[in-house]
């Protein structure tokens, strides 16, 4: 969780605590979350025997929008903090191409933006 936590704080645009780069506003904080799709997944963690969060879910008719919007964990962790983690973390391609990548099924990819955005104009990887 630790891991997403950053992934989560180097993503973000630093002027906004909600919109990513790519302008994709996306809930950060649990203020921020929808309260009906806290409700529906309150109510999918209740019947229990669940092999996934229902925030995990790859839902592909979703809008780039609907997937920012959707959040995989809205809940504390083991020291006490409330955590909220994206499902989809909506990147910018150098391409200018805007794409949601799903925090697990995407993981390397993630890995591989979050490393090309840590290099400087002629390519020397930065370190902050």
């Amino acid at each position: 969780m630790l891991v997403l936590r950053r992934i989560q704080f180097f993503i973000m645009n630093k002027d906004s605590a909600a919109e990513t780069q790519s302008g994709i506003n996306q809930p950060m904080t649990a203020a921020e979350v929808d309260p009906q799709q806290k409700l529906e997944q309150q109510k999918e963690l209740a019947k229990g025997h669940l092999a996934s969060n229902p925030g995990d879910r790859i839902d592909p008719s979703k809008s780039l929008e609907e997937k920012a919007q959707q959040v995989a964990v809205d809940a504390p962790d083991i020291t006490g903090d409330h955590i909220t983690v994206p499902t989809y973390f909506v990147f910018e391609t150098p391409d200018g191409e805007k794409k949601a990548l799903h925090h697990v099924k995407d993981a390397e990819e993630i890995s591989d933006m979050i490393r090309l955005a840590r290099l400087d104009e002629d390519g020397n990887r930065v370190w902050r």
